[in-house]
């Protein structure tokens, strides 16, 4: 369940703030009680520094069990699951985003091993199928190395600030440290949310649901939303749509994750102030969607890799998590569309067509 920032004081990031304001309000408090003692200046110092020391060691105790201890445990448990042990969930149970991110990897965690096991049975059933065994093993391998290796950075990260957090005695420090962690942590939540989303699609355990609509309308919303009036609009718009409704047999939700992908992934890879240009085409009973961005050509050996799970292109300046093509070409699959990507004349552009319906 997302947490709502606005609402929830058990945040991170509340915790931190309520904890900092406490800690000022105590200092404070503190050093004006001292100098009201009925001793003198010298020992009242004294008095007000043995309690400082202490607070001191309060706090770097608070930091362990709210920030360190968590961190320590998450990073445990995608170890575990990198070396495919999945016997020990994590036990991060707060409710704030370490307790969120630790649901998300016991949630993957079950999932993983229940597409382990279908690997397995699938593979004893196989009998002497030599090179469908291998190739099953290596995509679990695969799966096991990319998800590791994506990992790796932001738990790499959020322990380095989490310490520094630890040690450091800057307010300005430590709010902006506290609020790295937590942009890690949603970036981690958001990735396994979304591979859990593709692995859902890919063994079946989540189903399409068709609907009938109009198909031009939910175009112009969706991309409506997404390019028109937004604040890094560095592009120039244009588009070409029929003007009459044009109805369509298929998931809207899914279809949504589609286009948003799509047109997320030819928004940032335009080059400043380049065309951007989004078509819909019906033509013998097919509804040809492509959106074209202006940029750097995609080479041709790696236009068949682009839909592959955590693949990126080294000379994309567009670093995201290598999913969003993976959805998107497992969705159209789902429903045997044809879908691709080709380079045009100064750009790119990904395609797919949909049968129209009366």
């Amino acid at each position: 369940m997302k947490i709502n920032e606005n609402m929830n004081i058990f945040t991170i990031r509340k915790k931190i703030l309520l904890a900092s304001k406490l800690i000022g309000v105590a200092l404070i408090s503190s050093y004006i009680l001292s100098t009201k003692l009925p001793v003198n200046t010298d020992i009242s110092f004294v008095i007000w520094s043995a309690f400082v020391v202490v607070l001191v060691c309060a706090i770097d105790l608070l930091m362990a069990r709210f920030i360190t201890k968590p961190v320590s445990e998450l990073n445990e448990a995608a170890r575990n699951m990198a070396e495919l042990n999945f016997s020990h969930p994590c036990q991060v149970e707060s409710r704030d985003e370490f307790g969120e991110l630790a649901e998300s990897l016991n949630k993957m965690a079950e999932s993983l091993q229940q597409a382990f096991a279908s690997l397995e049975s699938a593979n004893q059933k196989l009998g002497q199928d030599v090179e469908q065994k291998k190739r099953l093993l290596a995509e679990r391998k695969e799966l096991v190395d990319s998800l590791s290796h994506e990992m790796k950075t932001p738990l790499g990260v959020i322990r380095a600030y989490a310490e520094g957090l630890q040690d450091e005695t800057d307010e300005a420090k430590r709010q902006k440290y506290s609020e790295v962690i937590i942009t890690e942590t949603e970036r981690m939540s958001r990735l396994i949310t979304t591979l859990l989303d593709l692995s859902a699609l890919e063994n079946g355990a989540t189903q399409l649901r068709p609907e009938r609509f109009d198909f031009v309308d939910f175009v112009e919303t969706v991309a409506g939303r997404l390019l028109i009036d937004t604040p890094d609009a560095d592009f120039v718009l244009e588009y070409e749509l029929p003007e009459h409704p044009v109805y369509v047999n298929t998931d809207k939700g899914r279809m949504e994750q589609v286009l948003n992908n799509l047109i997320v992934n030819a928004k940032r890879n335009n080059r400043p102030g380049g065309i951007l240009k989004l078509s819909l085409l019906e033509k013998d009973g097919l509804l040809d969607f492509s959106i074209f961005n202006q940029g750097p050509p995609i080479p041709e050996e790696s236009l068949s890799k682009i839909w592959s799970k955590f693949y990126r292109d080294k000379n994309s300046k567009y670093s995201g998590s290598g999913l969003g093509l993976a959805i998107v070409a497992q969705v159209l699959s789902m429903q045997h569309l044809n879908y691709g990507a080709a380079n045009q004349p100064g750009g790119v552009a990904f395609y797919f067509s949909l049968p129209t319906v009366k």
